[in-house]
């Protein structure tokens, strides 16, 4: 009896400890990923000990550039998006109501998608109108580079807006390479990853079904997509300026906060 009695007691204390272990642990911060990278850890145990921990990371285009910088691996960059993209808003998961089979919000009318008090849902595969903030060439550019977009217009669900003209959208650049030998053309890839909307990052995807490779951060190839016309300049390098638009869509269902205007 007393050996059973230890025994439990000791069960109790070891989840108490793993308790409040969980309850303590520190989140994942950019400065503990720049410390891992230049003590010579491995990029792909970085990337697990990102997978397995509470994080919370900068990751806007100026972050990632001074993590490249400082020789943070792209595997490990995008582990850290992947992650920051998967962290609700706090606001809108505590405001919002599920919808029914038939798009049903609380208190709201069916297929609506929005409500006074829970947001709005936002579609899988709506449509989001982008456009390049810079300009960038393939003669220029390096995989793992940040590439901003812009909202070109207002997103709505209905007729209210969820997401104002000129927000920002962040990719990377996939694989760059330069004009080569015997005319060879350059190539330009970026990974779409998400829209910044208030505090949540909406993830998107380059095309509008989720088939085969149509999935968040999937590899869109800009020559392809836009074509040699006016965008591959003398030397053959793709060549995008600044303001040339880019259709993205909405990865998955998310509820955003009406947008006042």
């Amino acid at each position: 009896m007393n050996c059973q009695r230890l025994s439990l007691l000791l069960l109790a204390t070891l989840v108490l400890t793993f308790a409040t272990y969980a309850q303590t642990q520190k989140a994942l911060t950019n400065a503990d990923i720049l410390n891992m990278s230049k003590q010579g850890f491995d990029a792909n145990l970085i990337v697990k000990d990102i997978e397995s921990n509470p994080t919370d990371f900068d990751v806007s285009p100026q972050a990632l550039i001074e993590l490249k910088g400082a020789g943070v691996s792209q595997s490990v960059m995008e582990a850290m998006i992947a992650a920051h993209a998967e962290k609700p808003s706090a606001a809108v998961e505590a405001a919002h109501g599920a919808a029914d089979s038939r798009g049903t919000t609380p208190s709201g009318s069916p297929g609506s998608g929005c409500n006074p008090n829970s947001g709005c849902l936002l579609r899988d595969g709506t449509d989001v109108p982008l456009k390049f903030a810079a300009e960038i060439s393939s003669k220029s550019a390096h995989e793992g580079d940040p590439v901003e977009f812009l909202l070109d217009d207002d997103l709505k669900v209905g007729e209210t807006v969820v997401a104002a003209k000129g927000s920002h959208a962040v990719a990377t650049v996939s694989s760059a390479k330069k004009a080569g030998m015997m005319g060879k053309p350059g190539e330009l890839n970026v990974q779409l990853q998400y829209l910044v909307v208030g505090s949540n990052h909406v993830h998107l995807r380059g095309t509008k079904g989720k088939e085969g490779e149509s999935k968040t951060g999937a590899t869109v190839a800009l020559t392809v997509l836009f074509g040699p016309i006016g965008l591959i300049k003398h030397g053959k390098d793709v060549q995008i300026p600044q303001g040339t638009p880019l259709k993205a869509y909405i990865d998955q269902d998310i509820w955003l906060p009406a947008i006042n205007k």
